[in-house]
């Protein structure tokens, strides 16, 4: 299946303590969205789109080598709004969407291999990526069908005490089939406290609609991190810098 890449690149990264645009503060000399752009290249994937925001016309700049396209988000309302920005470049696409986020540069090719490979094999329309976490607050939880599939994915401050004590959550890193995902953003709204359009709500309309949703748990919860602090952004670099001398 042809596969694009959706990169979440708006982000102004508060807590870093810089104006500087999230996804170009660097690790070991590149901007940490380069490394996020490697592995929608090592994916095959046909196209890698990035959804800038902040900062977008510095963003363009430094990523011009990149040879990636962009669209923007502006205002900035939620993951949801984000990906609907693209949706405009891909009308008349039919293959697989996967979404990563800018800041997440320390997720390996194999994770995101296996979860391609569970969403083909399953042909389910959306599938998430996973983890457990030895303490999950403020994480939205996966509930699970006995066959092991989707049936729910509840926010932190949603949850019932029950749904509290499930340790599996959710990384914000989907594939989905791309026809449906933006017929199914069409649907969504944005009813809440921030009154922005939430990504994962499409998985509620996919799975009221009675369409399949699976996802694929990976056993290291740090290369799900997301960096937004220096001191997060130091510790992804050592990561990076481990890996590069096992190779």
């Amino acid at each position: 299946m042809a596969l694009t890449t959706l990169i979440m690149a708006a982000g102004k990264g508060t807590r870093m303590k810089s104006d500087l645009a999230k996804v170009l503060h660097t690790l070991n000399g590149h901007p940490m969205i380069h490394y996020v752009i490697r592995l929608a290249r090592d994916l095959s994937s046909e196209r890698i789109i990035a959804i800038i925001g902040h900062q977008k016309d510095r963003v363009r700049e430094v990523l011009a080598g990149e040879h990636i396209e962009f669209v923007v988000q502006e205002p900035q309302l939620g993951t949801g709004h984000a990906v609907m920005q693209a949706s405009d470049l891909l009308k008349s696409y039919h293959g697989d969407v996967l979404v990563l986020s800018g800041d997440v540069p320390v997720l390996t090719l194999k994770t995101l291999k296996c979860l391609l490979q569970e969403h083909s094999t399953s042909k389910a329309v959306a599938t998430m990526l996973t983890t457990r976490l030895p303490d999950p607050t403020g994480y939205g939880r996966v509930l699970r069908k006995a066959d092991g599939s989707v049936r729910k994915v509840v926010e932190h401050k949603d949850a019932t005490d029950e749904e509290k004590k499930i340790t599996e959550i959710n990384s914000g890193i989907y594939v989905f089939s791309s026809q449906l995902l933006f017929d199914a953003l069409k649907r969504i709204d944005s009813n809440n406290a921030q009154k922005e359009y939430y990504l994962p709500d499409v998985l509620k309309i996919f799975i009221a609609d009675g369409r399949l949703v699976r996802s694929y748990s990976t056993t290291d919860a740090l290369e799900i991190s997301g960096i937004n602090t220096t001191e997060q952004l130091r510790a992804a670099e050592a990561i990076l810098k481990n890996r590069s001398k096992e190779i």
